[in-house]
């Protein structure tokens, strides 16, 4: 079946999405690095600057979704993606504060537009797939732990300079496969932006919450990682690049769980098991078990955090756009203050173990009350489990007409293995390159050795050889999980 324009600029947003999560959360890594040693600013000229972004972005985020309640959401979200490359392309050639000053206003603006424009050209398929931003989240996972592992490992051969470049080129190639045909959103009513945050107000508290927790924690981590245990650029991300791919390989696999259990069941286990592991991290006596704490409380946001956009694309119909402009509002404010609360906390004594604490109390008290703002929401609580294999696009309140028994069938006898063809192919591709700088766990345990049983379970030596390690088990598990549900499907047929 050949697929319709819509249908290839629908599977698109995931592909963007992914080009341009990598380059956004490495440069909320490198930027304090970056300006405090290449262009000597102080930590408060470093505050001005990282401030003056966020503040932009929130300021345009209703103006954001009001474009992408008008226009064509597509080209709205490739407008930003082209500003986010024109602002790296600003960092790269600045030499000082000015000129850093107006790259970080263009990549508020951008980020904005960008991200505000792409959730609602998502939501535009939710009512015939469900899973949609769970397959959202996995594509931003994957391209963030991508572009961190380039960045990581060419930064000492190419600069920041070259690594801005690079985040530049990704950005604009997001632009570019988002670009297609004028396709104008379906509008039916116009809601005011006021009225659309109070009736979501309750669910939009608990979306703060969860950004004040999530923002605070990775903070805390960088920090704490840095000053504590000394380690260098490296060891840091390697620490952090476990989680990163969690948040590449379970969203779909969880949102499965979704669909049986109901929402609101997963998204209390899922904030109150993300406050334990916030607790257990200030009680963490190595970098090992903080990485592994942080793979939990990751895998536990990547419950959540598709479910949060889900309800709120929902609750705003056909006024995506600002929908997603409340939602992304409130979570840009509730990472504001995560970080500047932990960056606070964490200069007091004793301040991580409270910094955790802190976030710990945040998540508990977001998973009392996510039941309740869902009910009020008049949420749905078990989404339609079945994707489709070919969908148009449509409103979420547009009927979705009944299968076919036979179409039926069809589903069912299709195994469920695309997703995971695109991570083995991800995989293998990597370690092929991996391979060529003597990297690569996978082609040194098979060919390199001997080794003793530590270097297969403790430590590989370098950080790239036990961030493989740990990919590997982490696809071995995925091919098992996968295999299994094809298995099933194929005997339901």
């Amino acid at each position: 079946m050949t697929s319709s324009p819509t249908n290839r600029r629908a599977g698109a947003v995931p592909v963007a999405a992914a080009l341009a999560k990598g380059p956004v959360e490495v440069l909320d890594f490198v930027l304090p690095l970056w300006a405090g040693g290449a262009l000597g600013l102080s930590p408060a000229a470093i505050g001005v600057l990282t401030a003056s972004e966020t503040a932009v972005s929130f300021l345009a985020r209703p103006v954001a979704g009001m474009l992408a309640d008008r226009y064509d959401r597509g080209r709205i979200a490739a407008l930003g993606a082209v500003l986010y490359a024109l602002s790296f392309v600003g960092y790269a050639l600045a030499s000082g504060f000015p000129a850093a000053l107006a790259a970080a206003l263009a990549g508020g603006i951008g980020g904005a537009l960008f991200w505000v424009a792409l959730r609602a050209k998502a939501a535009e398929r939710l009512a015939a797939d469900s899973g949609v931003f769970a397959k959202l989240f996995a594509a931003e996972g994957t391209g963030t732990w991508i572009a961190f592992a380039v960045a990581v490992t060419l930064i000492s051969r190419i600069g920041y300079a070259g690594v801005f470049w690079l985040c530049a080129a990704a950005c604009a190639a997001a632009g570019v496969v988002l670009f297609g045909k004028p396709e104008p959103p379906v509008t039916a009513r116009t809601v005011r932006l006021g009225s659309l945050s109070r009736t979501m107000r309750p669910l939009l508290a608990v979306v703060v919450l969860t950004a004040v927790a999530e923002a605070g924690v990775a903070l805390l981590l960088l920090l704490h990682l840095q000053r504590n245990y000394h380690l260098e650029l490296g060891m840091i991300a390697a620490v952090f690049l476990p989680g990163f791919i969690v948040y590449s390989t379970v969203p779909e696999f969880l949102h499965g769980i979704v669909t049986r259990l109901g929402r609101a069941r997963v998204m209390t286990v899922a904030l109150a098991s993300s406050a334990v592991f916030a607790g257990i991290l200030s009680l963490a006596p190595n970098p090992w078990v903080i990485a592994i704490a942080w793979v939990l409380a990751a895998a536990a946001f990547a419950a959540a955090v598709p479910v949060e956009q889900a309800v709120v694309a929902e609750a705003a119909g056909v006024d995506l756009g600002q929908g997603m402009a409340v939602y992304e509002s409130a979570n840009l404010l509730g990472a504001t203050i995560g970080t500047l609360g932990a960056g606070l906390l964490y200069g007091l004594t004793g301040g991580w173990a409270i910094a955790c604490g802190g976030a710990a109390a945040l998540l508990l008290v977001a998973a009392v009350v996510i039941r309740p703002a869902l009910s009020r929401l008049g949420a749905v609580d078990r989404p339609e489990p079945v994707t489709p294999v070919e969908a148009p696009a449509a409103p979420v309140d547009a009927p979705v007409e009944e299968p076919e028994p036979e179409e039926r069938t069809e589903k069912v006898r299709r195994p469920p293995l695309h997703a995971w063809a695109g991570h083995a192919v991800l995989y293998l591709g990597v370690q092929i390159a991996l391979a060529f700088f003597g990297y690569s766990w996978l082609v040194e345990a098979l060919f390199g050795g001997p080794h003793d049983a530590a270097w297969f379970w403790n430590s590989s030596g370098h950080w790239l050889l036990n961030l493989g390690r740990i990919w590997t088990a982490v696809f071995l598990l995925d091919t098992v999980w996968s295999l299994g549900k094809a298995y099933q499907a194929h005997s339901k047929a």
